[in-house]
C-alpha cells in the first residue's frame, strides 16, 4: 500500500494483507452474526466493525457492473501508486468472476497522493492532474469510457521512474489514452487545461480522509445490509473472494 505522506508506514505489505484479511474475517463474522443485547462483560468486548463517514454511491459516481449489485467494493485509489497498478488486476478478476451475474459492484474513487508533507515533500506530484485526467474521460465520453480510460491507464502506467516524469511527459501520456479510447480529443483536452474537475477530485479525496484512508489502495466493502467493511492494500484475489463468497452465503 503507497502510503499518504501525512501518515507513517509501521509495516510491510504481506504483513498489512495478513492483518487486512484477519480484519475482513472478524467483521464478516460480526455483520451477519451480531452478539446478543445482554450488557454483560462478554458483550461489551465483542470486536465492533468500525463506523465510517462515507459519502453515499450515487449515479455521479464511477460504477463498474451492477449498481443494484449485493457487494459493492469501493476503491480509493492513485493514479501514480504502483500498488494501485499492481491491485486493478485483481479487480478486474473479481469482476470478470462477480460481475456478470450482477452479484458485486466496483465503484472508483481518487486518492491522489499529491499533498505535500510536513518537510513539504510531494509523494506523487502528477497524480492530481492524471486523476482529473480520468475525471475528463468520464464527462466527455459517460461510464463506459471512464472505466477504458482507467484500465488502460493502469496497464500502461510504469511502476519504476513514475514520480520523476515532467508533467509535460505524464500529459503526453493521458492525451494518447484518451484518443486509443476514443474520446473526442478537443473536448477532452479543453477538459483537462481548464482543471474544471479538480473540485471533484479534491471532494473524493476529503471523502477518503473522513473514511480513514491512510494509503493507497484502500478499498470499503459495502455488504448486502449497509455495513461497510475497511480494507487496506493491495489484498489477494483469494482474500476478496474468501470474504465475497462469505457475505453472499450469507444472505442466501
Amino acid at each position: 500500500m503507497e502510503p499518504s505522506n501525512n501518515r507513517p508506514q509501521f509495516m510491510s505489505i504481506p504483513g498489512a494483507i495478513i492483518i487486512a484479511a484477519t480484519i475482513i474475517a472478524i467483521a464478516v463474522v460480526y455483520a451477519f452474526h451480531p452478539a446478543s443485547k445482554n450488557t454483560d462483560a462478554t458483550t461489551e468486548n465483542t470486536p465492533q466493525i468500525p463506523t465510517l463517514t462515507m459519502a453515499p454511491i450515487t449515479s455521479t459516481d464511477h460504477i463498474y457492473g451492477n449498481p443494484n449489485a449485493q457487494i459493492k467494493i469501493v476503491e480509493y485509489s492513485d493514479p501514480s501508486c504502483p500498488f494501485c497498478k499492481m491491485f486493478n488486476p485483481t479487480m478486474q478478476q473479481v469482476m470478470s468472476t462477480y460481475g456478470p451475474s450482477g452479484q458485486v459492484a466496483w465503484v472508483y474513487r481518487s486518492f491522489p497522493l499529491d499533498k505535500p508533507d510536513q518537510n513539504g515533500n510531494i509523494l506523487h506530484p502528477n497524480a492530481g492532474h492524471e486523476a482529473q485526467a480520468l475525471e475528463c474521460a468520464a464527462f466527455v465520453g459517460g461510464n463506459d469510457k471512464f472505466w477504458s480510460f482507467e484500465q488502460k491507464w493502469y496497464d500502461q502506467f510504469p511502476l519504476q521512474g513514475s514520480t520523476d516524469r515532467s508533467v509535460t511527459d505524464d500529459s503526453a501520456q493521458l492525451v494518447a489514452i484518451a484518443k486509443a479510447v476514443g474520446l473526442d480529443q478537443t473536448t477532452f483536452n479543453d477538459c483537462l487545461s481548464s482543471g474544471q474537475l479538480k473540485s471533484k477530485v479534491d471532494a473524493q479525496y476529503t471523502d477518503g480522509i473522513n473514511v480513514g484512508v491512510s494509503g493507497t489502495p484502500y478499498n470499503v466493502i459495502i455488504t448486502p445490509d449497509g455495513t461497510k467493511i475497511p480494507l487496506a492494500g493491495a489484498v489477494s484475489f483469494a482474500t476478496l473472494k474468501n470474504t465475497i463468497d462469505t457475505l453472499l452465503t450469507e444472505v442466501k
